[in-house]
């Protein structure tokens, strides 16, 4: 059998889209047919959950509850598919195969992760089991921004790891370090993706500089969007409007994935 692929989202700095985008890349994915997982890895500050219309009262067990031995990955997994009610994005997804593995947003929970800390090896034991358990081709990782313990694993663990970025000086100091960390983990596959681009950007030009830069793909360049801001997180962007500019960059995106080997 074929092993699923873990395909980590992050960025060095907040504010980046991150979330969005890794919502939106999996929802592709599930698009085109495949069997796709969603984790929510930023334990401390949750919010994956919203992307995907789910609020606290649905949520049922989450990763709190596996981390702490109070639940197993197959209780944990949401069936995004089953559960898309009326919201215009998410209903495409009716016949698609996508699962959520949420965090808590229980104030609660939190805080005793932030006393009492993630163990590594158990999450990592979580995101093989979920490949496992639900016979994913993808496990698509929302991940906390920035470097600390959970983002060596989370790199040294992935099979694809996309890094988004903004044209934005703070934001290129910090890839460059994400990026050698990459390289000395040796993830099998590293691609670059550039959001929040202004409009006065020449979108093939920004691809060349960052490549040049890092030495690494590039495998999109998508445009700063106020409809995406008005959007507020309501919905899946790239399945709600996808003849929109951002989606089709998204789209891109995706698909430099899963042509990945």
């Amino acid at each position: 059998m074929n092993k699923g692929k873990i395909i980590s989202v992050r960025s060095f700095r907040g504010g980046t889209g991150k979330s969005n985008t890794a919502a939106n890349l999996a929802a592709q994915g599930a698009l085109a047919g495949k069997r796709v997982g969603v984790v929510d890895t930023d334990i401390q500050s949750p919010g994956f959950h919203v992307l995907f219309g789910l609020n606290e009262k649905k949520m049922g067990k989450t990763m709190n509850d596996f981390l702490h031995d109070k639940a197993t990955i197959r209780e944990i997994g949401f069936p995004i598919h089953e559960n898309v009610g009326n919201v215009a994005g998410l209903s495409k997804l009716k016949n698609a195969r996508i699962w959520l593995f949420p965090s808590s947003i229980s104030g609660r929970d939190i805080s005793q992760i932030l006393r009492e800390g993630i163990d590594f090896n158990k999450l990592n034991e979580g995101l093989q089991t979920t490949i496992a358990e639900f016979d994913l081709d993808y496990l698509f990782i929302d991940t906390h921004p920035g470097l600390n313990e959970e983002t060596l694993l989370s790199i040294a663990t992935s099979d694809v790891l996309v890094i988004i970025l903004r044209p934005d000086n703070q934001d290129l100091q910090g890839t460059s370090v994400t990026v050698d960390i990459a390289r000395s983990l040796d993830v099998p596959s590293l691609l670059l993706m550039v959001n929040k681009a202004l409009p006065k950007y020449d979108p093939v030009a920004v691809k060349k500089e960052i490549e040049t830069l890092f030495n690494a793909p590039v495998a999109g360049v998508l445009p700063l969007s106020f409809d995406m801001a008005d959007n507020a997180s309501s919905d899946l962007f790239s399945l709600r409007f996808p003849e929109h500019e951002w989606s089709k960059g998204l789209r891109g995106v995706a698909q430099a994935i899963l042509a990945l080997e």
